[in-house]
């Protein structure tokens, strides 16, 4: 693994020919979750059974958050205060209707970083997976709504449904697109029921949905990595 600087985010890089992002195989791109340090997810990578040659990039979430684990960082702020009190209420969430504050520079943020990425890596989209965990799924969602790149697949773990009224005619753009999606039973952060209509509106926008459920949290057990990897491995084309 290496780290350097890509678009202005810290950036972790592994795989490729050399461990490190080396060669001109297909590139997945990891984004982590509220709260997480930036190589949260790196050790995906060690885990997936993926083609050869598979390089993996994760990008550092630019805020710095004053709580949580050291190293804690995110894509924008979340109001933690409101989701304990809705949890004490036991009111599920619905994010649907909702666009954060952040979420549109996170998303710009975003989009300078891919456009550098794909200078960097000399990366071919059409090769290229992006995806994330929970918030970073949220605005890996966000991004290739808002991007006309060919994108290989999205990945959607423990993630849901946000800014609705933007996302829903955009989605119709993205049709026939390979998305995974994997969410569990007893999440207590993201409820279970809102991912189950988020899956239901990519797939009336026709989008190709692979979904996975399981009895667990908000997290990415290995049940559902098992998986992912034959995903990654169906949708990027061969050369």
């Amino acid at each position: 693994m290496r780290e350097e600087q890509i678009g202005g985010l810290r950036t972790r890089v592994t795989g490729g020919t050399d461990g490190k992002g080396g060669g001109s195989g297909p590139l997945v791109l990891l984004l982590h979750g509220f709260g997480a340090p930036g190589d949260d997810l790196v050790s995906l990578a060690d885990v997936l059974n993926v083609p050869t040659g598979t390089r993996f990039v994760f990008p550092e979430g630019p805020l710095s958050l004053s709580f949580g684990p050291r190293d804690a960082r995110a894509w924008w702020i979340i109001d933690m205060a409101r989701i304990a009190t809705d949890q004490a209420a036991g009111r599920i969430r619905d994010l649907s209707q909702e666009i954060p504050k952040g979420l549109a520079p996170a998303c710009e943020t975003m989009l300078v970083f891919l456009k550098e990425v794909e200078q960097h890596f000399n990366a071919d989209p059409r090769k290229t997976i992006l995806g994330g965990f929970s918030q970073g799924a949220m605005l890996s969602c966000d991004v290739m709504l808002k991007t006309r790149q060919p994108y290989a697949g999205l990945i959607q773990l423990s993630g849901t449904l946000l800014a609705a009224q933007e996302w829903d005619p955009l989605l119709q753009k993205r049709k026939g697109l390979p998305v995974f999606q994997s969410h569990g039973m007893q999440d207590e952060i993201l409820p279970y029921v809102a991912a189950e209509k988020f899956r239901d509106r990519l797939t009336h926008a026709g989008l190709s949905v692979e979904w996975h459920s399981f009895r667990g949290g908000h997290e990415i057990p290995r049940t559902v990595l098992q998986r992912l990897g034959p995903f990654i491995t169906k949708v990027v084309p061969r050369t």
